[in-house]
């Protein structure tokens, strides 16, 4: 059933709260409406040269795309108008009325709390149309799909306060007009030199003509000329391009306002050649660590120039989602599908060549430019560490750029990397002893690693909340094994086993009775090896999950198998000294319950019964 010639429709309410954000918030950057509309017009003879492939018809009697950007100064409009693949009826609602085809819910996740609207954020969420209405009071849409017949065109148009309307009429050219009825304060952009300066800044490097008419008695005439360089940057030589072409390149690629961190450019020639271009931003985008991985769009894919896709997924894995560039192959087959790309031997070799750049352009950062590998460890590390478990065959690279806090570190500063470590360990020593928990001061401050600081031996110290799912994939360094503080047995020289065996003898009526108190709350209570200050802490099997892990997997709702933890206690400490000689049965379980109810605040664990352990600790106060 046809859809009526007119209607009006109300926007989706994620819609119009992204229009009342972005045309209240971008005051600043109004210009971006010009780099936004251009990328999608982009986008669109990218598609349609695509389709041409398998359809040659489509770009029949008009097939030299280009993207025209024109002013009228009496009638107050800038125009952005290209003959690419265009939309018909059901595009236009699901592109620009809904969250269909759009990354909005996530933008506006992204904006909670009291972020403001960020220019930076406007394209990475599918949501750059929506900038005309910063410069526009009124937005007018005309397009025509490439397989319609020029009785099916679309005319859209709204206000941006909270309807649309929708018309169809007659179109005789294929592709989208987006014609922007300006507001009275931006006379600035019915300036050719003003948006030819955007154009020049934003867009320079996009891979179609861009066309404005010339000017006669600043009046437009009916004279079109190209004003952008017109070439895909990727193919030039590298001794061509200056730094200040890359950072443009880069800006209108990944809709950044900042410069890229660095890049890595390289042509491989031989049975399989490709092109590569690829940045590291120098901060993270809003959408990292959102959706999942069919929605990320980190590299583009070309064969032989023709854009095909937005094809992270096939071209890097996901822990290098925060790479952005190009990827321009010569002999993949021109109609690749995405089922054929995910299965394609060529694709598979670029993929391992992409992620030997990337990891050799970090590798360069931490070797010769320390401050921007700061920068950049800071904004990605985290992302970084995910490929510890997801590369096994780049394990040990990966592992090499790592850094950490230490106890031997500069305060809270993640600088210390495993060869750091290796280099500082003492002789005889034959492990690498780390301790994760949820933040700094809990790792520093754990009691497990009072004997570790007594002896001198030094423990990174693990608070970010990937990195005991990481570790868990990183069992060996270098031919060191790497141990948790708060795991297994403490490494003992003979004279402290002699000590630890003499401790546990003399404590053992101490023990019985603890576990008698503490009854099914604990697994088993040992004297440790670990303290020296502390009265007690928990000390975990070699493949038991740290409390505060699965305190945070717990709260996300995941079934966490209950374990009896092990208590481990200082017999020369006044505390424990009290339980043993305490007569009185209900104050002794007070204080061995506070014993254990400690440590596992220490350990990062969730007590069973926060008012209980208030109330345990008062009458042990006043008691």
């Amino acid at each position: 059933m046809n859809a009526p010639a007119t209607e009006t429709r109300k926007f989706e309410a994620e819609v119009a709260q992204v229009l009342h954000l972005v045309t209240h918030s971008l005051y600043s950057h109004k210009e971006i409406f010009l780099r936004e509309l251009i990328s999608n017009a982009s986008d669109a003879c990218d598609k349609l040269r695509f389709e041409s492939i398998a359809n040659p018809a489509l770009s029949a009697g008009d097939s030299e795309l280009h993207i025209d950007v024109s002013w009228d100064p009496d009638a107050r409009t800038v125009t952005v108008r290209d003959n690419g693949i265009g939309m018909n009826r059901d595009e236009i609602v699901a592109n620009i009325g809904t969250i269909a085809s759009s990354g909005t819910r996530r933008f506006l996740e992204a904006m909670s709390g009291e972020q403001k609207a960020d220019a930076r954020l406007i394209g990475q969420f599918g949501v750059g149309f929506y900038s005309a209405f910063v410069v526009a009071d009124k937005v007018t849409v005309l397009s025509r799909r490439a397989d319609a017949p020029a009785g099916e065109g679309v005319k859209w148009e709204s206000d941006g306060k909270g309807e649309y309307s929708l018309d169809q009429v007659e179109l005789p050219e294929r592709g989208t007009a987006v014609i922007l009825h300006l507001k009275a304060d931006e006379d600035e952009f019915l300036k050719r030199w003003q948006l030819r300066s955007l154009i020049t800044r934003y867009s320079d490097h996009v891979a179609f003509p861009i066309r404005m008419p010339t000017e006669k008695d600043d009046k437009p005439t009916d004279e079109f000329e190209t004003i952008n360089a017109a070439s895909a940057l990727w193919t030039k030589p590298k001794s061509e391009i200056s730094d200040e072409d890359y950072q443009s390149f880069y800006k209108s690629l990944g809709h950044d306002f900042n410069d890229a961190l660095a890049w890595t450019h390289n042509r491989v020639e031989g049975s399989q050649s490709f092109t590569t271009l690829l940045y590291l931003p120098s901060q993270p985008p809003f959408d990292l660590m959102m959706g999942g991985r069919d929605e990320r769009k980190g590299l583009k894919l070309y064969i032989k120039r023709v854009f095909i896709m937005d094809a992270a997924e096939e071209l890097l894995p996901n822990y290098l989602r925060f790479v952005r560039g190009v990827v321009d192959a010569d002999d993949l087959p021109l109609n690749v599908s995405r089922e054929i790309l995910q299965h394609n031997r060529q694709l598979e070799r670029i993929k391992a060549a992409c992620v030997k750049r990337v990891l050799d352009l970090i590798e360069k950062l931490a070797r010769d430019e320390p401050e921007k590998f700061a920068t950049f460890y800071k904004a990605f590390g985290n992302t970084l560490k995910e490929g510890i478990s997801e590369d096994a065959n780049n394990r040990e690279r990966i592992a090499k750029l790592l850094r950490f806090a230490s106890t031997k570190g500069e305060g809270t500063a993640q600088n210390v990397s495993l060869d750091d470590y290796i280099g500082r360990m003492a002789i005889g020593q034959d492990a690498i002893w780390y301790i994760t928990a949820d933040s700094y001061a809990a790792a520093f401050g754990s009691p497990q690693l009072e004997a570790f600081k007594a002896k001198g031996i030094e423990v990174l110290l693990m608070s970010d909340r990937i990195d005991e799912w990481m570790i868990g994939s990183l069992s060996e360094y270098e031919g060191k094994k790497l141990k948790s503080a708060a795991k297994g047995d403490v490494p003992l020289d003979e004279a402290d086993k002699k000590k630890q065996e003499e401790a546990t003898r003399e404590a053992e009526p101490l023990l019985k009775k603890l576990k008698e108190l503490l009854g099914d709350r604990v697994g088993e209570v040992k004297v440790s090896a670990r303290l020296t200050d502390s009265p007690s802490c928990l000390a975990l099997s070699d493949y038991e999950m740290a409390p505060h892990l699965a305190r945070l997997l717990r709260e996300a709702g995941q079934d966490m198998p209950e374990s009896k933890p092990t208590l481990e206690i200082n017999p020369a400490h006044a505390l424990v000294k009290r339980v043993e000689t305490e007569s009185d049965e209900a104050k002794a379980k007070d204080l061995a319950t506070l014993l254990l109810e400690q440590a596992e605040i220490s350990a990062g664990a969730q007590l069973p019964d926060p008012a209980a352990f208030v109330q345990r600790m008062n009458r042990v106060l006043l008691g």
